[in-house]
């Protein structure tokens, strides 16, 4: 299943009316902070393919001003910064706010469930997921809108020591959001460790850590985390994290209807140009690897990938279990999972 292309999008500014082209400046910028770090490629190709695009589709009423992560506030303290008027919205990763219910760790990343960054992105847009993300949100924070979600790739696995099957990951230090991934790594014989993305250089470099999910080929290609970790598995195995885009609701009443419905395809359109841009990089950085030869790519067997599904299988029922709105997550992911084939 895919979701509606770049075309659609167009096709559905014309139909409302909304201008293409663009003013001197926006007449209204909303800061946005991301989970991004600022040397992320996935923030320089928003930044500069993605970006303009949307002023030029409101004409010229209305941007983003996408920030790192942790720029003006911690980053499991996006909602409530939102809620107060701090900031405008956040784009970043639902992983942050699993201590505050596990419902927000199963509708985070359902650890080794999807086979594709596409997939998660039709759950979102079109099988019922951003419907239960906005049903989390009403539930825990108030005044936040939800936008969209979705994911743009499965995440790299970088490791300094060669991690070739399920029994390699027995004993393994690896950083690791806490709640979902943590509990799969764990009941799989890691020993996971919790530290946000920017100190996971430093800590594989000082031998703290082993291993990391971290993010996706090209992000870690960027931040140079193969120079120290020479033993990358690709694809991914386990992690392929959805991504929130929230606004205040105050901020959200305060758009006219077409700059409402222009931010919504803006954001649909951007994550799909997102995720086929970082598939095509992720594997032109995987080739060119390959034939330097410097570092070793390691890529899992379908039946050590199978292995770990089980694992995670075992803790997904367990999370939705924990609380009434996990296991209305977890049933959502299901649901959509058997209309995709998926299960």
């Amino acid at each position: 299943m895919k979701v509606k292309g770049l075309g659609t999008a167009l096709a559905t500014f014309a139909a409302l009316g909304i201008g293409t082209l663009s003013a001197d400046a926006a007449d209204r910028t909303l800061k946005i902070q991301t989970s991004s770090n600022a040397s992320h490629a996935s923030l320089a190709y928003l930044n500069e393919e993605w970006v303009p695009k949307l002023e030029a589709m409101t004409g010229g009423s209305l941007t983003v001003e996408l920030l790192p992560v942790n720029a003006v506030v911690p980053r499991r303290e996006t909602p409530e910064a939102i809620s107060v008027g701090i900031l405008d919205g956040d784009l970043t990763s639902i992983n942050y706010f699993s201590g505050v219910d596990p419902a927000f760790a199963l509708m985070g990343d359902l650890i080794a469930g999807y086979d594709s960054a596409d997939q998660i992105q039709a759950f979102c847009a079109q099988g019922g997921g951003k419907e239960m993300l906005q049903k989390l949100y009403d539930a825990h924070f108030e005044g936040v809108h939800v936008v969209g979600c979705g994911a743009y790739a499965r995440e790299a696995f970088v490791s300094t020591v060669p991690v070739r099957g399920v029994e390699d990951l027995e004993g393994l230090k690896i950083r690791s959001p806490e709640g979902l991934a943590a509990d799969v790594f764990r009941r799989a014989g890691a020993a996971p460790v919790s530290m946000a993305g920017s100190e996971t250089y430093g800590a594989l470099e000082k031998g703290v850590i082993d291993a990391a999910d971290n993010s996706a080929y090209a992000n870690n290609d960027a931040n140079g985390m193969h120079d120290i970790a020479q033993y990358p598995i690709f694809p991914g195995i386990h992690s392929t994290p959805i991504l929130q885009f929230t606004v205040s609701e105050q901020v959200w009443n305060e758009l006219s209807e077409q700059e409402q419905v222009a931010l919504e395809v803006w954001y649909l359109a951007a994550y799909n140009g997102l995720r086929q841009y970082f598939d095509r990089l992720d594997r032109q950085l995987v080739a060119r690897d390959k034939a330097e030869g410097e570092l070793t790519i390691i890529d899992w067997p379908q039946e050590e990938r199978d292995k770990l599904r089980e694992i995670a299988q075992e803790a997904w029922n367990d999370f939705a279990a924990q609380s009434e709105l996990a296991q209305d997550v977890y049933d959502a992911h299901i649901a959509f999972m058997k209309e995709a084939g998926l299960l």
